[in-house]
């Protein structure tokens, strides 16, 4: 009955008149935290929850029920991947300086270019947007690489990004990333920044010009957040110009910084003191500042990031396979350091990614008893929430919009269930995912997105992606052929016949 009931609304659009959705847990917001609410009920109407609770008392246009299922505000991404993952080419090719994962002089003397067209870029958008909404993803702040770049960003991707985002339903803090430097490859085991000051503040103006003309377009899924690439990758300059345009613009500000050893040795030998510490005495901490990962930060970063309100966005998935954990996320907890959940890597899986951050974290801690999975989830929604400065998403409650995920609980891997945050934090995916809303849309249904055949797009991407790894000897230590950069895990055998 469900699905019949879900046929009949049409992708990508605000169902006309009041909708009850049902299921057996609906994840309410009461007195400043979530609260499950057995056999409850969900209502919207037009992009607001206007009810949650037991039993509506008014009259709907429809009712849809979910059945075993978690009604979920939906997860909010601050490090989102909107490109196609190269960081999964690192997972078992190593050293990363020998992997094109620095440009080599010899590449940055040929003149860097750009390796996908700009169509290809765009489609990279809605693609990973897609992926998004798949996994009960609703609001997101899209992140990439800028290894395979010319420098930064290009205006041209992000308006098309934005009309991806309101083409698929998918709620969006965009602009173009930009930087004022990067790290190249002078010998074997040797990098060294290079900067060009001028060139990231150029960035800066375009990214400005970007968030004044695209804040607030398809029905205000569309805002702007300022994206300076890394903190390695900056200027005092930059960093100062960048806090106030995002000041006038009255928006967030994404840095990553205190996130692995090549930066923290760089910006050591630059300032002379932790990337914390360098901006805390230029005054560049505050509470307009999102930043990923902290999981090479000091205790002087972390207690500074308290002292001034800045965001943590952690990736737990992205980190530890690369061999590095946010230490820890209970007692980042304690000392009052807001912590938002991204993805950053592919899958796109937030719930893959609350049980390694929940692993992790015990790991750390060496007990099992200082964080909990309703934690990692309250990071994955209130946190997110908080570090955007908004108090109408990442809760369902009346007044808030109608950014909706559905869960199923009945599928055969996670039984048997107990408590639905927990059954779903230590067994589930995001293949679970029933159904999304973004600002009372339906954006995706059983795997179908609206606005994009991802069957067909899984294809082309590949396709993308294996055009991408045949450049890779262009932009690598010695121009090795691709078969020795990246050898299979095994030797494989063919048909000779082919």
């Amino acid at each position: 009955m469900t699905r019949q009931v879900l046929d009949t609304l049409e992708l990508g659009k605000r169902p006309e008149g009041r909708t009850l959705i049902s299921a057996a847990w609906v994840l309410g917001h009461r007195d400043g935290g979530h609260r499950l609410v057995s056999n409850g009920q969900l209502v919207i109407d037009g992009g607001e929850v206007i009810y949650v609770g037991a039993e509506f008392p008014g009259e709907v246009a429809r009712r849809i029920d979910f059945g075993n299922a978690l009604i979920s505000p939906g997860f909010i991404d601050l490090d989102a991947l909107s490109d196609l993952d190269t960081t999964i080419l690192g997972i078992d090719h190593h050293p990363g300086w020998a992997k094109g994962r620095v440009w080599p002089r010899s590449y940055v003397e040929a003149g860097p270019y750009e390796m996908y067209s700009q169509e290809e870029l765009a489609f990279q958008k809605r693609f990973a947007f897609g992926q998004l909404l798949l996994n009960g993803i609703t609001t997101a702040a899209p992140i990439a690489s800028l290894f395979y770049r010319e420098w930064g960003e290009t205006v041209a991707e992000f308006d098309a990004a934005a009309d991806a985002a309101g083409d698929l339903g998918l709620r969006v803090y965009l602009s173009p990333a930009y930087r004022a430097g990067g790290m190249v490859l002078e010998a074997p085991g040797r990098m060294v920044p290079v900067f060009d000051e001028q060139r990231g503040l150029a960035g800066l103006r375009e990214a400005v010009d970007y968030i004044g003309r695209q804040t607030g377009r398809h029905g205000d899924l569309v805002r702007g957040l300022l994206v300076p690439d890394r903190v390695e990758t900056c200027t005092g300059e930059l960093l100062r110009q960048t806090q106030a345009a995002a000041e006038e613009l009255c928006c967030k500000i994404r840095l990553h910084m205190a996130q692995g050893s090549m930066e923290v040795d760089t910006v050591r030998k630059l300032h002379g003191s932790t990337a914390p510490v360098w901006l805390a005495r230029a005054g560049l901490l505050s509470d307009r500042l999102i930043a990923p990962h902290a999981t090479n930060a000091t205790e002087e970063d972390l207690e500074l990031y308290a002292a001034n309100d800045v965001s943590i966005v952690h990736c737990p998935l992205v980190s530890a396979r690369g061999g590095s954990t946010l230490n820890s996320f209970s007692k980042c907890r304690e000392r009052g350091i807001n912590i938002a959940m991204g993805t950053d890597t592919a899958p796109a899986d937030m719930l893959m990614n609350l049980l390694v951050g929940l692993i992790t974290c015990r790991i750390n801690d060496q007990a099992p008893d200082r964080v909990r999975s309703a934690d990692l989830f309250d990071a994955a929604t209130l946190g997110g929430a908080k570090a955007l400065g908004r108090g109408d998403i990442g809760r369902l409650a009346p007044g808030a919009r109608a950014d909706i995920a559905v869960f199923g609980l009945d599928d055969a891997v996670m039984a048997p269930s107990i408590d639905p945050i927990t059954t779903l934090v230590t067994g589930g995916s995001g293949k679970v995912t029933q159904a999304v809303f973004v600002d009372g849309r339906l954006s995706m249904r059983f795997g179908e997105v609206a606005g994009i055949d991802m069957k067909a797009a899984r294809q082309r991407a590949q396709r993308q992606f294996d055009g991408l790894i045949a450049k890779y000897p262009d932009r690598s230590w010695g121009h090795p052929p691709v078969s020795d950069l990246f050898p299979p895990s095994y030797p494989i055998e063919g048909n000779a016949n082919g």
